[in-house]
């Protein structure tokens, strides 16, 4: 929630915002967050009464599941020093955090031109003519949060490896309780992690290196943020067809220069980003497609320039975007959300690169970058259930209606306890994702703790990360919309309101299914992933399942586990009957037209298939999690709650229930009749 008068006093009293105490009440307001007209919750002139507005609760001492999730599955040792760590920081997002992060939403960024004057009398002078400089003006809050997040490893942790392949857990868990206060500061983390593991997996060096030291540090002054310059303004998704950015190769000295428009950059402030783009050869020619992409390396130039204070500990009030003439930020982006964010359209004016990967191989070098995000989309996404679960549940303990606390009528607690139910399982899903992230970088990186895993079991979990991770992004960014968007609905007319804060919350949340791919686009990423496999990860999925459900449960699980299990096999039968192995992608052989048709099908369910793949493994994590000895009767009934819904989405083995043809007729009738008759 935005913070009442009581929290401003609060906030503003904090030593993180001790460096702008001086700055004029109303502007003091707007930095932490407070309207200037109004409070949320107020009464009015005619009544006394004021209702009582609900508390962020301590974000970790409160969510029993993910304190069950690390003394379950944390060795001791790492246990006692994540949870030492998570405790203090959870207190430190509701003191000092939250309040930061308001401020953000309620003071966004600006672009200046030269300056803000607009050139010599009143003109914009273009930077080739000699004109000013350009500024980014940010938040004091976004520069504090930036420091902060330095100095808490929020992005260097999986690189330390102080708690070996845990330490993706840890990041995760710790960024859970961190996003829903962050205002979106999590973007620039989430971007800056998925740099330092393409750097790192390249074995970068010289300059490159030196960018992975930055991007990891724990000294603000020291500390990186990364861009992602993917999309241009043909398509978003459809890297491969939209690239039109080009590298020209310089003779000299063998780096490259980059011309070209990227549409929606997101953390515009950054240091450095990774760019996609196509190399230009000696004629003028670049090849298309996806073999014509290749991935660079741009350090941005960009200086933050000092408001309030000289050392590390004081707020920044901008960005100097300098006279260069080689990177242009065009315009801001004017968004439904995500406001705090600055998001600009940007133009390569043969803007100086150094190319990372292969010639040609710039998307699969990026893979590993979008691994990374979309699973911190995930955990914001997580993240935002969390929020908001837990202050409806608190509102519902001080709102009175039709004579009784919320809490005390039935339907209202059934709403409650199935959002408590969906965010356990968006939990589970992504802390099993940075689990299998972690152990796999582990291996990757020669660095795997003690306990090595057998090669079977190695294959299985490259499979689940690879299948898991685009179905745990697309299917916990739709519950995240249907949750808050109830959660909303939970405070009445006042969670319509903006100065509660709760509107901010949805909006920003509603990115969540269109960043790092819409969900029709990882839902065909899940396609792919099935397969390149030739099937063999829906063997691992449910001997994965079946497997795991099958050592001695209680009673009360049993059931559940049968539902979980039954409907595990349906999907698993469905998928392979509609990808048989003679049509797998790569065989050579020719597809007859039947077998068109079956792959049609296979691409018009993929949504569908996706969500059942989603929601038969998060069945397997809350039933699995259910039956430890610590486990609650909380714990066995979220498992039972989840079970009970209909978990496989897709028909029946060899029934082929969608109408292609239909689909498009239906869907194009209405157009048709708007058009002219020829």
């Amino acid at each position: 929630m935005r913070p009442s008068r009581r929290v401003y006093s609060r906030v503003v009293a904090s030593p993180m915002l001790k460096a702008i105490s001086h700055l004029h009440p109303l502007l003091l307001r707007r930095v932490a967050g407070i309207p200037n007209a109004c409070t949320s919750y107020s009464s009015t002139f005619t009544s006394s009464f004021y209702q009582d507005e609900p508390e962020l609760p301590d974000p970790y001492s409160t969510d029993p599941l993910l304190q069950g999730y690390l003394i379950r599955n944390l060795p001791k040792q790492t246990h006692t020093d994540v949870t030492a760590d998570l405790s203090r920081f959870s207190r430190l997002v509701k003191e000092q955090i939250d309040g930061l992060g308001r401020s953000c939403e309620t003071w966004g960024p600006v672009l200046l031109t030269n300056g803000g004057f607009g050139g010599a009398k009143g003109r914009r002078t273009d930077h080739a003519e000699g004109g000013g400089r350009d500024f980014l003006l940010i938040s004091p809050g976004w520069s504090l949060l930036r420091k902060m997040s330095a100095r808490e490893g929020l992005v260097s942790a999986p690189y330390e490896r102080k708690h070996g392949d845990w330490s993706r857990v840890q990041q995760a868990a710790k960024l859970y309780l961190f996003s829903p206060s962050s205002e979106l500061f999590t973007c620039p983390i989430a971007m800056s992690d998925g740099a330092a593991a393409v750097l790192k997996d390249i074995k970068a060096k010289g300059e490159l290196a030196v960018a992975f030291e930055h991007l990891t540090s724990r000294d603000p002054a020291h500390f990186w943020t990364s861009g992602q310059w993917m999309t241009e303004r043909r398509g978003g998704s459809d890297v491969a067809g939209a690239t039109e950015t080009i590298a020209k190769k310089n003779a000299n000295s063998g780096s490259f220069s980059l011309y070209g428009d990227k549409h929606f950059c997101s953390a515009s402030d950054a240091n450095m980003t990774l760019v996609l783009a196509r190399i230009q050869d000696e004629g003028g020619n670049v090849t298309s497609g996806t073999k014509g992409i290749s991935l660079f390396y741009v350090e941005t130039g960009f200086g933050h320039r000092g408001m309030w204070s000289e050392d590390d500990k004081g707020a920044d009030f901008g960005v100097d975007l300098g006279v260069e003439q080689s990177l242009h930020l065009r315009r801001l982006k004017n968004k439904l959300g995500t406001r705090q964010l600055p998001t600009a359209e940007i133009e390569l004016r043969g803007t100086p690169a150094i190319l990372m990967s292969e010639e040609g191989r710039g998307i699969s070098a990026m893979s590993k970058m979008l691994t990374i995000t979309r699973l911190h989309n995930a955990i914001s996404s997580a993240a935002a259930m969390r929020r908001i679960t837990s202050l409806a549940t608190d509102y519902a303990h001080r709102r009175s209606a039709f004579g009784r606390r919320l809490i005390e009528h039935p339907l209202h607690v059934h709403t409650l306890s199935s959002m408590e139910v969906e965010t356990r399982g968006a939990l589970l899903l992504t802390l099993e994702v940075a689990r299998l992230l972690g152990a796999a970088e582990g291996r990757n990186w020669g660095q795997q703790g003690e306990e090595q895993q057998e090669m079977k079991m190695v294959i299985r979990d490259e499979h689940l990360l690879r299948l898991l991770t685009p179905i745990a992004k697309l299917y916990t960014a739709k519950q995240a919309v249907r949750v808050v968007s109830e959660g909303l609905e939970c405070f009445g007319g006042e969670g319509y309101m903006e100065e509660t804060g709760i509107p901010c919350l949805l909006r920003d949340t509603q990115v969540l299914p269109i960043w790092e791919g819409t969900t029709n686009v990882l839902a065909m990423d899940m396609v792919r992933v099935l397969h390149k496999s030739r099937g063999a990860v829906l063997t691992h999925f449910l001997d994965h399942i079946e497997e795991g459900l099958s050592h001695h449960l209680p009673s009360v699980l049993k059931t559940p586990a049968n539902q979980v299990i039954q409907a595990s096999r349906s999907v698993v039968d469905f998928a392979r009957w509609a990808m048989p192995e003679d049509k797998s992608v790569g065989t050579g052989k020719s597809i007859e037209a039947n077998d068109k048709g079956i792959l049609q099908v296979l691409e018009s369910s993929a949504r569908n298939l996706a969500y059942s793949f989603a929601r038969c493994y998060v069945g397997y994590l809350l039933i699995d999690h259910a039956s430890w000895t610590g486990a609650q009767a909380t714990d066995v009934f979220a498992a039972q709650r989840w079970s009970n819904q209909q978990l496989c989405l897709v028909p029946a083995q060899g029934c082929n229930s969608v109408d292609i043809a239909m689909d498009k007729e239906l869907v194009n009738e209405g157009l048709r009749k708007m058009q002219p008759p020829h």
